[in-house]
């Protein structure tokens, strides 16, 4: 099972940078590297809501779940 961050594909729909959200939102630069890159084990419903609401999408659009089971 795995889950796969798209963080950078909404951010490139609404064509900002990771400055510019991390201005916006007031999360750290790194922290929003980290999740952009898929480097983190957790992230909480608050970050979430608050990222989903300054690029105007939903959840689904960032998180998606990859069925690996099939991998040999």
């Amino acid at each position: 099972m795995e889950i796969r961050i798209n963080l950078d594909v909404e951010m490139a729909k609404k064509k900002i940078s990771l400055t510019e959200l991390s201005k916006r939102i007031g999360i750290s630069m790194t922290n929003l590297s980290l999740l952009k890159t898929g480097k983190v084990k957790a992230i909480r419903f608050s970050t979430l809501a608050v990222i989903c609401k300054e690029l105007g999408c939903q959840p689904g659009d960032i998180l998606e779940y990859i069925d690996d089971s099939n991998k040999k």
